[in-house]
């Protein structure tokens, strides 16, 4: 595993955290980089409520101190206003607040699923059409290459039976992009089956520029079999750092060859805790309270005792008493 350079950007051992709407925010990256993340991408991000002035937008593509480096994911299918919202995240124009830094990159999504959005054009639907795919990755370039920011991608292996993924690669680097992150699995596999890693292969045979895996990376021995069969040079971690984000200190010492030991019941515990913490911290006790359920049952699955602890955090209506719960289960294996 070998570090990946977007011009002054280091991305350690070429390891960063993926996009994930809904889980990757600030207190999620936050709690990853502490775990030996050194390279993240926010949630995606509306490049047509940019335009708009949206508040809410504004603070998933803030970059704050400590949160660096940081690629802020645009999705969209217009070529202009994909533009216009990369210059403004770019030029640092959309700042959210005093504090905030340019992003290391702009990282187009054209890989989302979701029915939600492919319906409007946008994300996975992006693959249908690599012609668009060149204009729209040309039009942010231009946009952010003026302010020192790179441009990256993030792709399936195709949209549904048309697995182009190293055509819509080439089309993307012919643009300008300096990265591809390429998820194994085309629009219509969603999450399920098995990660294909012979598309990741083709992916890195097909362009010249970094080339960084995607799906199915739960251990360090699942990020280095897909570098070692695939040949590409890194690897993104998405559903593998949910209630898990020492999987980043894995990796690391898996790369420098040392003994790795895993995270006791306690410390899953009190970094869920944390992870709570951060989200109440950040978006008030209603919004970080219910977000924070999903995270508590993700760090404690597979613990004896966690179903009931679970039903507890599920019924609690403050952070205090989640965080008594999972105190509780904590302590029986002091």
């Amino acid at each position: 595993m070998q570090d990946i350079r977007l011009g002054n950007t280091v991305i350690p051992n070429g390891v960063m955290l993926a996009p994930m709407a809904g889980a990757s925010d600030y207190a999620m990256r936050t709690v990853c980089r502490a775990h030996g993340a050194g390279y993240a991408v926010t949630e995606m991000v509306s490049a047509k409520a940019m335009m708009y002035g949206d508040r809410k937008t504004a603070a998933l593509a803030a970059v704050r101190d400590g949160d660096v480096p940081l690629a802020v994911q645009l999705f969209g299918h217009d070529p202009e206003t994909m533009a216009k919202a990369a210059g403004l995240t770019a030029s640092g124009e959309y700042a959210f607040s005093s504090s905030d830094h340019a992003p290391a990159a702009i990282d187009i999504n054209m890989g989302c699923p979701a029915p939600k959005i492919v319906k409007n054009g946008d994300g996975a639907a992006l693959m249908k059409d690599t012609a668009l795919i060149e204009r729209i990755v040309s039009a942010c370039v231009r946009a952010a290459e003026p302010h020192g920011v790179h441009v990256t991608v993030k792709m399936r292996a195709g949209w549904n039976g048309c697995r182009n993924a190293p055509e819509a690669a080439r089309a993307a680097e012919a643009a300008g992009a300096s990265l591809i992150v390429i998820h194994g699995r085309t629009r219509e596999q969603m999450y399920a089956p098995p990660v294909d890693l012979s598309v990741i292969a083709d992916v890195k045979r097909a362009v010249g520029v970094p080339v960084v895996g995607n799906g199915d990376i739960a251990s360090a021995a699942d990020a280095a079999r897909m570098i070692d069969v695939t040949g590409c040079d890194g690897v993104a971690i998405g559903r593998g750092a949910l209630g898990n984000p020492w999987i980043f200190r894995e990796i690391g010492a898996f790369a420098r060859n040392e003994e790795y030991t895993p995270p006791t019941v306690r410390e899953r515990c009190l970094t869920a805790i944390s992870h709570a913490r951060l989200l109440v911290a950040d978006k008030g006790e209603r919004v970080g309270v219910f977000e924070a359920r999903k995270h508590f049952a993700w760090y404690i699955h597979g613990i004896e005792g966690a179903p009931a602890c679970r039903d507890r955090i599920m019924r609690s209506a403050t952070l205090s008493d989640m965080e008594a719960a999972v105190l509780e289960l904590a302590e029986r294996y002091e």
